[in-house]
């Protein structure tokens, strides 16, 4: 009896610590397939007890198969590196070989870490999102640990360097002129360098290594050289700083791409909003394509991308979602930044309008995205996307302290701090710093160095 008990006590340590699933006993050779669920081991996970011939078949065809990932920007140069295949069998010998059930704060020191794809279909990414959310949630922390230290998480901090007055037609964006009036939102002309400045130093003190700029406008094409070249001066004078600088100024034409790039722009923020099918719905004034004709000038210039989207737009939870996250994932190179976000209904916005009628009629609108759905895109985004940094940004402040710790389990690991975002309220400073130190987080540093392929 005592023997049973001291083995139980020993299943139950390294149960808490990770060392084995519960499904585990300490000598079994259940595949991690079977443990994680049949779900996922269709899109690429597989048994870990292979016999020798697998698993020389599996070095193989792991070397013969893997392609560097196209170069990217520095923000994400600490990252392990990655093989991506075209192949889903060499992409489940690949993780068969690599993927190790350990407890550490740390990613994996393999030298072949997860292959990275960017050929899944529309099908395997419909049912990864649609599986149990605990399961989910599991699998991508364990992804995530793969490729990024568990407890890191990025403070970024945005700042609206030029407010209002957009000719854009965003139904969930109080900036837009079209309805100024009802939003009451006065445009602001861009601000000057010095203030611009002054609120990066005050970033950088309260612990955000990247700094965010955003102005209302279509694109830079509407400006004139002095605004433009104020903008560049900006850019520059904050990377001096030692931090991360991103950008969003609209669509971009590929001379103002190459122009923010050797001023020193880290990152470009183009947001793709939601899904193809439902974009129109969004806003009528731009299409989908146009949003990823501006991620490629980015590209194309060596800027790292940062793109995702909203929830709550009034898409459909389960086609849109998993349309919006295959976009993403299937991009030639993922993003290196995909920023998550929750509708913040303002009122006098057609989406306003519309929470504000259904919440009127006893719909619930006014509850806005359920907690557990971010989670789940969080975690599908973590899996489909392994080195991507998944921002948890707009809407957070509606999250509770256990929400949030369930997105950073789930694979987010950047939030954006201060008072405000762009023009949405955001969660208090002091908040943040009682949640880092309850949840044992980390600040990411910002990148050093140049710029890497996945080599």
């Amino acid at each position: 009896m005592w023997n049973m008990h001291v083995s139980s006590a020993h299943m139950l340590a390294s149960l808490v610590s990770g060392r084995m699933s519960p499904f585990m006993s300490s000598n079994s050779s259940l595949s991690l397939g079977r443990v994680v669920g049949p779900g996922l081991m269709r899109v690429g996970f597989a048994s870990s007890s292979a016999s020798a011939s697998s698993s020389a078949s599996a070095s193989a065809s792991s070397a013969s198969a893997a392609s560097a990932q196209p170069a990217v920007a520095e923000e994400n140069d600490d990252v392990q590196s990655s093989s991506s295949s075209s192949s889903v069998n060499t992409h489940v010998m690949m993780q068969t070989q690599q993927l190790q059930l350990r407890n550490s704060s740390e990613p994996s020191s393999s030298s072949s870490p997860l292959a990275v794809r960017n050929d899944w279909n529309i099908d395997e990414v419909r049912e990864i999102l649609a599986r149990p959310v605990l399961d989910l949630v599991f699998d991508a922390s364990r992804v995530h640990r793969e490729h990024f230290p568990a407890n890191q998480v990025q403070k970024c901090t945005l700042l609206s360097v030029k407010t209002g007055g957009c000719p854009e037609t965003c139904g969930y964006c109080s900036q837009s002129s079209s309805w100024s009036k009802d939003t009451k939102m006065k445009a602001t002309p861009l601000m000057d360098l010095d203030g611009v400045l002054e609120a990066a130093k005050r970033a950088k003190e309260a612990g955000s290594t990247r700094f965010c700029m955003g102005a209302a406008w279509r694109g830079p094409s509407q400006v004139g050289p002095r605004q433009w070249n104020r903008v560049l001066s900006m850019v520059s004078e904050v990377r001096s700083m030692g931090m991360e600088v991103c950008a969003t100024l609209g669509m971009l034409e590929g001379d103002q791409a190459t122009q923010l790039k050797d001023a020193g722009l880290t990152a470009y923020n183009h947001n793709i909003d939601t899904s193809r099918e439902h974009y129109p719905n969004v806003t009528s004034s731009r299409s989908f394509d146009d949003r990823l004709e501006t991620i490629k000038m980015a590209r194309d210039a060596g800027l790292s991308v940062c793109t995702g989207g909203i929830l709550g737009l009034g898409e459909d939870p389960h086609v849109d979602r998993a349309s919006f996250l295959h976009t993403l994932a299937t991009m030639e190179t993922h993003p290196e930044s995909v920023p998550v976000n929750s509708l913040v209904a303002v009122p006098g916005t057609p989406l306003g309008k519309l929470a504000a009628a259904k919440a009127a009629k006893g719909e619930g609108a006014s509850a806005g995205v359920p907690p557990l759905d971010l989670v789940r895109v969080i975690a599908a985004a973590r899996i489909l996307m392994p080195r991507t940094t998944l921002r948890l940004s707009a809407g957070r402040s509606s999250l509770s302290r256990g929400e949030q710790a369930l997105a950073f389990l789930a694979g987010a690991n950047s939030i954006f701090t201060g008072d405000t975002l762009l023009t949405t309220p955001n969660v208090a400073e002091d908040d943040d710093t009682a949640m880092f130190r309850e949840l044992g987080l980390q600040g990411k540093p910002p990148f050093q160095g140049a710029y890497k392929a996945f080599e």
